[in-house]
């Protein structure tokens, strides 16, 4: 089924029931406005919330100012699409206008009831702006579209217990049913500092009872925004919604603090309701694992029935000023839906971005077995290099030239920092120069270094932001991970989706993923080049490389025949 067809049809049917169509804000004067990235035609987005598949359609609710660009005034925007790609934003599904949630309509979850009935679980702040738990359904659950939703008359269902900061209890998630038939939730919070995820449960998901003991908390960490717990299938590359597997599979506690989203693997006993951390717990040294090193918060992931997989949506922040969101008219970005599913190994997780973004490309230049000379800059031609995807892979031969890893070097951002891509190593770095002007004055370098450490190699991924402009004023800090990667026995692979003011950038086949926001003042548009590189004194080869340039995505916005509804004061 094209794109064209759907989404012509899906306009079609939406005109038909009392809605008309709008163009989507024109990216004209806009540089820094992607092209196939999810953002609503103005104003402030930041976290995804609720996203499902229900009746043949993707939603996606989301955190919206629709008033401005900057945060406040928060509603549930609510978005439409047939492939999570081309989307139809439509009417705003929840607006804070009730004493439950009168001073905001905060994050959430969404979860299909038995019969495959949506709800939604959502944080209000109330008229004392203390955070309580809140629920909603569909006025008509016979509309795929889910267009119209009518908040529970009794709300709120759980307000903070004794001990916890009314301000910090938010963020419930999808709900799951044990083998007992009692619903399951969490809610994240703090006691003492020490970050939390509050356990409910409930036999008809209106009453909900707090358990003695959280489902986890973590000593190491401050307050747990937007948790996440999901299981993740240990034999297979298919996503899995079964929370009943007990000893037979592993589970993802993933939470959002200090700008980033970490996770944990463990085992889950829903008899029990116990969760069991494997390895190492949130913020030991070594095992600190993130969805994502750069830009990407409060994430939320949901089980697409479809084509049984787990699909991931995060927030990408701005990295600007808030005089220059006021001044474009607007804040935030989705990523692009990434599959997560466990890696081989069952140490980590594995992100990459969903099959459906390949439909969007065009243009294809490829090249093979490009032996990278220290020093050597060359450029990848015959692409829309602000808009395009790029996938390569690098053959090392003279591994044991690497330099040795200071034992002291612990924190690869840091190292990243220290050793950016202007700093010549030995192997490495090599990698891309994305959204680079023509003079190279401008570039965003994302790379790789290679290092020795013991009997082992350590290889290093970075995303450089320190030239990414000539504008000041602009957040340039450089990313870095780890990946988990042995260079003797497979190559070095990277793929990086450059969207006008995003980088998304995937090492090792998506076992290290960092986003970037930049903002360049030269390379934009048809004045942004592509180049790959390498700077350090062995010589490096491109085995193979294939780059396209992406389509725009089609994006509408449907707007009801009728005034909005009003805020409460």
């Amino acid at each position: 089924m094209s794109v064209i067809w759907v989404v012509g049809f899906l306009l079609f049917t939406l005109v038909g029931h009392g809605f008309e169509a709008a163009e989507a804000s024109s990216s004209q004067g806009q540089p820094y406005r992607t092209a196939f990235h999810f953002q609503p035609p103005k104003n402030w987005m930041n976290d995804p919330n609720g996203p499902m598949y229900y009746k043949g359609v993707y939603h996606l609710f989301y955190q919206y100012n629709p008033y401005s660009a900057v945060w406040g005034n928060i509603t549930w925007a609510h978005s439409i699409s047939y492939n999570l790609i081309d989307w139809v934003h439509l009417d705003i599904a929840l607006y804070p206008n009730d004493p439950f949630d009168i001073n905001g309509c905060w994050s959430g979850s969404a979860t299909l009831l038995p019969g495959q009935k949506p709800a939604i679980l959502y944080t209000g702040s109330n008229y004392k702006k203390e955070q309580v738990q809140n629920l909603a359904f569909p006025k008509n659950f016979s509309d795929p579209l889910l267009r119209e939703w009518v908040k529970y008359p009794h709300n709120p269902l759980i307000v903070h217990p004794n001990g916890i900061d009314p301000s910090n209890f938010r963020d419930p998630t999808t709900a799951w049913q044990g083998p007992d038939g009692i619903w399951r939730v969490i809610v994240g919070s703090e006691k003492d500092g020490h970050g939390m995820a509050i356990l409910y449960t409930s036999g008809d998901f209106v009453n909900w009872t707090k358990s003695v003991t959280p489902l986890h908390s973590s000593s190491k960490t401050i307050m747990w925004e937007c948790p996440d717990f999901y299981p993740v299938s240990v034999n297979g590359a298919a996503g899995v919604d079964n929370f009943n597997y007990g000893g037979f599979g592993k589970y993802v506690l993933k939470a959002s603090f200090k700008d980033q989203d970490h996770y944990v693997l463990g085992k889950y006993l829903p008899k029990t309701n116990k969760f069991e951390v494997e390895n190492s717990d949130f913020m030991v040294t070594g095992s600190d694992f993130r969805y994502d090193y750069g830009k990407f918060y409060a994430s939320k992931s949901f089980y697409d029935s479809a084509k049984q997989r787990r699909i991931l949506w995060g927030w990408v922040t701005e990295s600007d000023s808030v005089s220059n969101d006021y001044e474009k008219g607007w804040s935030g970005l989705q990523s692009i839906p990434r599959t997560i599913v466990l890696s081989k190994s069952e140490k980590q997780l594995v992100q990459w971005p969903i099959k459906e973004i390949e439909k969007l490309r065009i243009k294809k230049v490829d090249l093979q077995s490009k032996k990278l000379k220290g020093g050597s800059v060359f450029e990848i031609s015959g692409i829309t290099a602000s808009q395009a995807d790029v996938e390569v892979s690098f053959d090392v031969p003279n591994l044991e030239e690497a330099e040795s890893l200071d034992p002291s070097w612990v924190d690869p951002q840091q190292i990243c920092i220290k050793k950016n891509a202007s700093v010549k190593g030995k192997v490495g770095p090599f990698g891309l120069l994305v959204l680079a002007s023509k003079n190279l004055a401008e570039q965003t370098a994302v790379f790789f270094r290679i290092f020795r450490s013991e009997d082992k190699y350590v290889v290093l991924m970075c995303s450089d932001q320190s030239r990414s402009s000539m504008r000041e004023g602009l957040n340039k800090t450089n990313y870095g991970a780890f990946v988990d990667i042995d260079p003797r026995r497979e190559k070095i692979t990277l793929r990086s989706l450059i969207d006008h003011s995003i980088v998304e950038s995937f090492g090792g086949e998506g076992r290290t993923c960092i986003t970037a926001r930049v903002y360049p003042k030269l390379a934009i548009d048809k004045e942004a080049h592509l180049y790959a590189f390498h700077n350090g004194s062995v010589s490096v080869e491109i085995s193979k490389l294939d780059a396209w340039s992406m389509k725009k995505a089609v994006i509408a916005t449907m707007k009801r025949r009728r005034g909005p509804p009003v805020f409460g004061n």
